[in-house]
């Protein structure tokens, strides 16, 4: 089965349920608007709240098996197996994340924890209807330490602010599973990275020429008194959270 990726079927591409249509097209076009909005200028605030990101992080996880699974377009053995390995890339990507972090700082975070959760369900998206537990495994293991080497690369070494990490975790998370599937024989190199070349230049045009015509009507970014005040009280007259109330 080929669900959100069936339109390469035709081609051999195995794309099962989107890491190139849409973990590889999110991060290309995160990156892109990332550099033409420019860093934010206080970017020493720490994440807003641990515990929602966990919260969210949890309901994507359960998400994801439908979204996984679902791909498979039947309740049978091949959505079940979809589920496993989705599951088991999850759980590995949290784990080597969280002792990256702790090898290299001393300290393994919550949001670092659940970051690598996205990692391994970003990664194994594209396989996710071919492979077994044990590829699971392998790719959510160097999914959890290579997302997060990019992380600190695109942030670091770069110096671009994509807030959460939308190229880093699923755009490298969603080319290395869909590279995973030629690696584990599964797919020709051919077919999976002339695909990754070819939707790449598509969501790079594509997301330029909507960058542009957007910049055209209305500003990209926000000025700078409501950069610093909060666009809720800008936009809304209102605080989103106000947890001493």
């Amino acid at each position: 089965m080929l669900a959100d990726g069936g339109i390469f079927g035709e081609t051999g591409v195995k794309d099962f349920a989107g890491g190139i249509v849409v973990h590889e097209t999110a991060g290309i076009a995160a990156l892109i608007l990332a550099v033409m909005l420019g860093a934010r200028k206080d970017q020493s605030k720490p994440p807003h709240n641990p515990g929602m990101v966990m919260i969210g992080a949890a309901l994507l996880w359960v998400g994801w098996f439908g979204f996984n699974g679902g791909s498979q377009l039947a309740a049978d053995g091949g959505a079940a197996m979809a589920i496993t390995v989705t599951h088991i890339s999850a759980a590995t990507a949290s784990l080597t994340w969280a002792l990256w972090e702790r090898i290299k700082f001393g300290k393994a975070s919550l949001v670092g924890i659940v970051t690598g959760t996205i990692a391994g369900l970003a990664s194994i998206t594209p396989a996710s209807g071919f492979v077994g537990p044990w590829a699971a495994l392998l790719i959510g293991a160097v999914a959890g330490i290579l997302c997060q080497e990019a992380v600190v690369l695109i942030r670091n070494r770069f110096k671009i602010d994509d807030t959460l990490d939308v190229f880093a975790v699923h755009g490298v998370g969603g080319i290395f599973g869909t590279i995973m599937i030629a690696a584990l024989g599964y797919g020709s190199w051919v077919a999976q990275l002339g695909s990754l070349a070819i939707v790449g230049v598509f969501t790079i045009v594509v997301t330029l020429i909507i960058a542009f015509v957007c910049r055209a009507i209305v500003p990209m970014r926000a000025d700078a008194e409501t950069e610093t005040n909060g666009l809720d009280l800008a936009v809304h007259g209102e605080r989103a959270y106000d947890m001493t109330s």
